[in-house]
């Protein structure tokens, strides 16, 4: 009966099977982050937007001061906001690479042991093929050298 195959490196496969899945799954909370901070962004640039419309006049429109500093005052706030949000976009945008570089390189490390296994598994499957080649010749050898009663 041919030898099962053992792969004495599973259980090290197994785990860097594992560590592949968590960093999939850290590069997606990457993402996200970063489409959290793109989507602030938007929105930032939508009060801006409607803060220049409705400081928009019509001609013969009698001005208010007191809106128009208020006005200011929150275009300012929001600019702070934004250059705030594109610093964060950019801290997001190296957590992003460097989670790619790291789903990466794990897979690449799991590729291999399941490449290596792959290789192993074949070669033992030759080797059984070749020792039940031999044994069936050795059979053979054994049945044709016995004197016929």
């Amino acid at each position: 009966m041919a030898a099962r195959f053992r792969f004495r490196l599973e259980p090290l496969r197994k785990l860097r099977e594992a560590v592949e899945r968590e960093a999939e799954r850290a590069l997606g909370r990457a993402l996200q982050a970063e489409r959290e901070v793109r989507r602030l962004i938007d929105e930032l640039a939508q009060q801006r937007n409607a803060l220049f419309e409705s400081q928009r006049m019509l001609p013969g429109q009698v001005m208010d001061l007191d809106m128009w500093r208020a006005g200011g005052r929150f275009l300012e706030v929001l600019e702070r906001r934004q250059i705030a949000a594109y610093e964060e976009l950019r801290t997001a945008a190296a957590q992003v690479a460097a989670a790619r570089e790291s789903l990466a390189l794990a897979h690449r490390e799991h590729l291999m042991l399941v490449r290596l296994k792959e290789r192993r598994a074949l070669l033992h499957e030759r080797e059984q093929a070749l020792r039940e080649a031999l044994e069936m010749d050795e059979l053979a050898i054994l049945r044709h050298h016995r004197p016929s009663a």
